[in-house]
């Protein structure tokens, strides 16, 4: 699925010049709690080609964003937000302490060619935290005071496009509407994996993220989409545990805290039918005197939880990733905040990369992992994407696209 025949508009299909647009993005980064500070600003890098993009075409571009939620530790202003990003442009990016108040709208409507304005933290306006129809978000405060100021409207936040907020569906309802770059490449390279070409395809499924891991077998499996599952991290010990296998007291006693058994039935219902496609550990790592010690499943201690796969497992896993066509690995394989536990995700990517697959990778720490490896040049393209990329590949609909198509529908002659 290429962008000519990509259901909404893209970039290709406007044009820009001398034109005020309004850009949502997704820099959405991890927040130091004790210093506030950005931790990885991966997100923040993946969008500069869109901005830069924009400006080379001629327009002029303010930028909506959103960071951490109310409440949270991580919700915070767009300040240093703006500076990252002003560094990553190589252009000056102009913060503005607004939304869509007089300030900002001073200042979008002075905007020039080549201006670049980043508008304060979408999730300080209340209306921007409710999911609503595109109908209902469209005659929102926000959309009805900012859409006049703009020609144009661009979506490049795939990652919140499993969404419904004002700021992602609200602005497509009312006026000319396209994917950004980085939206657009996303669903490509995605829609890519429906694809017969892309046989066989492999996902290496880790992280913390069981429900979602579990979800996503059930329709990768349940479709034909995965010739081979290879499970690490704690939805593998769920998995371990639908099997038979005992994953230690300690380990258990985590998973209970989490509740994930209450997800134990699906796991036996898809061992029971896709069990020759599903892949378990046949090793594990585990703390042992202030050491990492691995062992067969048979050795797994009570009294220390599994912290990461074993090195017959990589080697297992590896074996397999070699014959792969494609290869989707989303989440890291152990407990990677501790060094001596980043050993198995540190060897499945540096199989990955050995072997003539098409790679994608989903998930900021697998990233952070490859380029301390200076392996990141080598992974064919990291997704931004976590629920959306969870969403999109079990075929449920994401609201921020579908309004985009209804766009394309409602200001087909507007080009």
């Amino acid at each position: 699925m290429r962008g000519h025949s990509l259901p909404f508009y893209t970039m290709d299909d406007f044009n820009f010049d001398g034109k005020k647009v309004l850009l949502r993005v997704d820099i959405n980064s991890p927040i130091d709690p004790k210093t506030g500070k950005i931790l990885d600003d991966t997100r923040i890098r993946s969008h500069a080609q869109t901005v830069k993009e924009l400006i080379g075409l001629g327009a002029s571009v303010a930028i909506l964003a959103h960071q951490g939620r109310p409440g949270d530790n991580d919700f915070t202003t767009l300040r240093d937000h703006s500076e990252l990003l002003s560094k990553h442009l190589g252009m000056d990016v102009n913060y503005i302490e607004d939304i869509f108040g007089p300030y900002a709208r001073s200042q979008i409507s002075s905007m020039k060619p080549g201006d670049i304005l980043l508008l304060e933290n979408t999730r300080f306006y209340s209306e921007e935290n409710l999911e609503k129809v595109p109908e209902v978000q469209a005659k929102t405060f926000l959309v009805k005071i900012l859409s006049p100021l703009f020609s144009l409207y661009v979506n490049d936040a795939f990652a919140t496009a499993h969404r419904s907020h004002p700021s992602l569906v609200g602005f497509p309802m009312v006026m000319p509407s396209a994917g950004g770059r980085l939206l657009q490449t996303e669903v490509e390279i995605l829609s890519s994996l429906f694809e017969p070409s892309s046989k066989p395809c492999i996902f290496v499924l880790g992280g913390g993220k069981v429900s979602d891991s579990v979800q996503l077998m059930e329709t990768l499996l349940s479709k034909g989409l995965a010739d081979k599952i290879l499970l690490t991290g704690l939805v593998s010990h769920l998995f371990l545990i639908a099997r038979g296998s005992n994953v230690g007291k300690a380990t258990t006693k985590i998973m209970e805290g989490k509740g994930l058994f209450s997800l134990l039935p699906r796991a036996e219902s898809l061992i029971k039918k896709y069990g020759e496609t599903i892949m378990t550990p046949i090793d594990v790592a585990f703390l042992k005197e202030g050491r990492r010690v691995e062992a067969a499943l048979d050795g797994i201690p009570d009294n220390s939880p599994i912290y990461d796969i074993g090195e017959s497992t990589v080697s297992k896993y590896s074996e397999l990733l070699k014959n792969a066509k494609t290869v989707i690995m989303r989440g890291p394989a152990g407990y990677i905040e501790d060094p001596r536990f980043t050993r198995g995700s540190e060897g499945l990517l540096k199989a990955l990369v050995s072997s003539r697959a098409v790679s994608l990778l989903g998930g900021g720490h697998l990233r952070a992992i490859s380029e301390r490896l200076n392996i990141a040049d080598k992974i064919g393209y990291f997704s931004t994407g976590g629920g959306a990329f969870i969403m999109f590949l079990s075929g449920e609909k994401l609201p921020a696209l579908e309004v985009l198509i209804a766009s394309k529908q409602k200001f087909n002659s507007e080009r």
